[in-house]
């Protein structure tokens, strides 16, 4: 079985004259996504490795998550293929994913994270929100099979609050 844990990035400020892919983020992200990934603790399945996209905003989301679940940091690895908002770059990527990791976890952007998780998911989404998180599982022995997933889990910031 593989299982994917899917997280759109935290909340970012607007506020900086900075370019995309630097855009830190806002008192509310840091606050959403330690909101989330507490709510997840209870349901967490240890990701056999993690991934998170370039972007200050998802790399700040990860390392909050990371630092919450006590996941080592030797399992972070830094992919420019989840810098992406169609979400093709995102689904090659994950089906070419090493068959020695079962559960991967990934940080990255709207709208890749919302398409994958309608195109992989059997529970219809229409927005997957800032830190929301979305865990999708298969029954695939391999990454280039997986399709057609169950939606295991959802936990969104405002069902939080």
């Amino acid at each position: 079985m593989k299982r994917i844990i899917l997280i759109r990035h935290a909340k970012s400020s607007w506020e900086h004259q900075v370019g995309d892919r630097d855009r830190p983020l806002k008192k509310r992200g840091f606050k959403d996504a330690e909101l989330v990934s507490n709510a997840f603790k209870g349901k967490f399945v240890e990701p056999d490795i993690v991934f998170s996209s370039p972007a200050n905003r998802a790399f700040s989301t990860c390392e909050i998550f990371m630092k919450n679940l006590n996941i080592k940091t030797e399992k972070l690895n830094i992919a420019e293929n989840l810098y992406d908002f169609g979400g093709e770059n995102v689904i090659n990527f994950l089906k070419s994913v090493s068959e020695n990791y079962e559960n991967v976890m990934i940080f990255g952007h709207n709208h890749a994270f919302t398409s994958i998780c309608n195109i992989f998911g059997d529970v219809y989404i229409d927005n997957l929100p800032t830190s929301g998180l979305v865990c999708i599982s298969f029954d695939a022995n391999t990454w280039p099979d997986i399709n057609n997933g169950k939606t295991e889990l959802m936990i969104f910031p405002r069902d939080l609050k």
